[in-house]
């Protein structure tokens, strides 16, 4: 059996054999089909409990499927951060229905939530910063050299304003459906109106940072490079260098 080469010093040998991971899908970036699950069943819970034991039974029972989910990422050892936002968000809903009395103050919370974000958003724009840009490149350490361009804001104008759009149609349909007392209809348009609309507008997002990205490439690469010590130390040994024509 012949020995393999041993590699030579110009060749690149990657730690442990490591290869290049992929890249997260979009469905694994909003938290897989894992997410949407832990994200509806409070939710399920809460209707189904309600129209079988009432009201009671109901906050309890959308608090307590909170808590088994927050156990079950804390054993699966996943990311605990939105359980816990899930968990404080289902308790903030259940406080207002059993303060309201009612089932459908479940989802007043969340309702009115959506306004806010939009209300947000929009502003945002008003002030030229587009929340989806500056929180994006924020998470991701990139600075704010997209500000300083009107083609890369202006994607990410379009970006945020997609986003307040889906919060908008989020408040209205919910909004109307509470003043129309259609508990049920609130929890279908809750959980449809989540995850799905979310992804439409990640979507969004993603195409506003890849044309940033490329006009910000294109931009750097067009800009001429400053000139080394060793460049400009060249420069001048031929400049002066040249023995000056005698004249006539």
């Amino acid at each position: 059996m012949t020995e393999s080469p041993a590699p030579r010093d110009d060749e690149h040998v990657p730690e442990g054999g490591d290869e290049e991971k992929p890249q997260p899908t979009l469905l694994e970036q909003m938290g897989g089909v894992s997410g949407l699950v832990y994200s509806s069943l409070p939710v399920i819970v809460f209707v189904l409990v309600n129209s079988i034991f009432g009201l009671t039974a109901a906050i309890w029972g959308s608090i307590g499927s909170a808590v088994a989910i927050t156990v079950l990422r804390l054993v699966r050892k996943e990311p605990l951060q939105p359980a816990i936002s899930g968990f404080f968000g289902v308790a903030i809903a259940a406080f207002i229905a059993f303060r309201t009395g009612s089932a459908k103050g479940f989802f007043l919370f969340g309702i009115w939530a959506s306004l806010i974000y939009c209300a947000v958003f929009v502003i945002s724009i008003v002030v030229r910063w587009p929340l989806a840009g500056l929180v994006w490149n924020a998470l991701n350490g990139t600075g704010q050299a997209w500000r300083k361009d009107k083609y890369s804001r202006y994607g990410y104008d379009i970006a945020t304003f997609v986003m307040a759009l889906i919060f908008a149609a989020r408040f209205v349909v919910q909004r109307w459906l509470y003043q129309s007392d259609y508990t049920g209809w609130l929890a279908f348009a809750k959980i449809a109106m989540g995850y799905p609309l979310y992804a439409l507008g990640l979507l969004v997002v993603v195409w506003a940072v890849r044309r940033s990205d490329k006009r910000l490439k294109a931009l750097a690469e067009a800009e001429p490079k400053p000139e080394t010590d060793a460049e400009a130390e060249a420069r001048l040994r031929e400049k002066y260098a040249q023995t000056p024509t005698p004249e006539a």
